[in-house]
């Protein structure tokens, strides 16, 4: 009787606790299906593994291109890799564990993957944001002040660099010793610097992120940004003609830097008020769905910016294509091409990438 009494107990147990399981898998199922459809995170998936992929196969041809050719090696080009670089750790540290969780439906890499992903993702990217802020100050003292007083050198360009990877590392290694945190965001499959935490701690912490990592680089690049459109501008009334090659090609790397920095801010600063309207208004709900689309627009950028450096710059075109195509280069007759390499050799050697005059104003 008693051995019957133990049987019967033991049996409602196991019940019970199959019961219990079931009710926790189906409740994380309906959580996962009210955030997203099955089909939802595999398009995502999809998405994300294709920016994946094509950021880090156009990021590793422009760093090879870079120290392949010493053409390449001016003080611009030194920014330009490092964003490159930027650009290849989000890809491959952020794009690609998310295509993975996405495809699962779920963040399956733990806690201590969620701070990883997290900081990796942070932390190259804040570096990208300042790398650009360093490419917008060249160009706008190139093309703005070309006979200042303060030539912008490889020294200078280096320094950029090295101080964009120390600002980065100086923000975003807080959360990993409890200042600050890394948390899920969107439809759960990746992670970023917690913008919802209402602890003392976390809001000092991301009030002081935002301030010194995004609106710092930001307004460097706006001002840096308006004064070198504003220039163009006065070049396109004024037909300088002056120093013609050397001018044209100054005109053309200016604009493409205005295209990339354009393009960063369209994909950046979604991101950017999203974190700012939910750091000011604590009760504000943003759906999930929603929340998605600034940060996939964010990772997006590690493909345009390769993109739009290999497109918009016939120098760096001329020895890219050869090197993707085999040897063969569909715009070797090209006499602007021709005109831009010898015009950046003669360059390379003075040190002076502007006009031989002053704009005026």
């Amino acid at each position: 009787m008693q051995h019957r009494e133990q049987l019967e107990h033991s049996t409602l147990s196991k019940m019970e606790h199959l019961v219990l399981h079931r009710n926790s898998s189906s409740s994380h199922s309906s959580v996962d299906t009210e955030l997203l459809s099955r089909t939802g995170y595999t398009i995502l998936a999809v998405i994300m593994g294709v920016f994946s992929v094509v950021g880090i196969l156009l990021n590793v041809l422009v760093i090879v291109v870079t120290m392949k050719h010493r053409q390449l090696r001016q003080p611009l080009s030194y920014a330009l890799v490092n964003l490159a670089i930027c650009d290849l750790g989000c890809a491959v540290f952020g794009g690609l564990p998310t295509t993975v969780t996405s495809a699962m439906g779920y963040f399956s890499l733990g806690r201590v993957g969620c701070v990883m992903e997290g900081f990796a993702v942070a932390f190259f990217g804040i570096a990208s944001l300042c790398t650009i802020g360093v490419i917008s100050v060249e160009r706008y003292i190139v093309v703005c002040y070309p006979m200042g007083a303060v030539l912008f050198q490889t020294r200078h360009a280096v320094a950029g660099v090295v101080l964009s990877w120390m600002w980065s590392f100086l923000w975003n290694t807080p959360p990993l010793f409890g200042w600050g945190s890394y948390e899920l965001e969107g439809v759960k499959t990746s992670c970023a610097p917690n913008w919802y935490s209402r602890d003392i701690g976390n809001m000092s912490y991301i009030i002081i992120y935002f301030c010194f990592c995004f609106a710092v680089p930001f307004s460097i690049i706006l001002v840096s940004y308006s004064r070198l459109l504003w220039t163009l501008r006065q070049v396109t009334k004024l037909q300088i003609s002056e120093a013609g090659s050397t001018h044209r090609v100054e005109m053309q790397v200016a604009r493409m830097v205005v295209v990339m920095v354009l393009a960063f801010l369209v994909t950046w600063l979604p991101y950017a008020a999203m974190a700012l309207a939910v750091i000011i208004d604590s009760s504000l709900y943003i759906d999930p769905i929603i929340a998605t689309i600034p940060v996939y627009l964010a990772k997006s950028s590690t493909v345009y910016n390769p993109i739009i450096y290999i497109f918009m710059n016939r120098q760096f075109r001329g020895y890219a294509v050869p090197t993707v195509l085999c040897g063969w280069n569909p715009w070797a007759s090209d006499p602007q091409m021709s005109e831009a390499e010898t015009t950046v050799a003669s360059l390379n050697k003075s040190q002076k990438v502007s006009p031989k005059e002053p704009l005026k104003e």
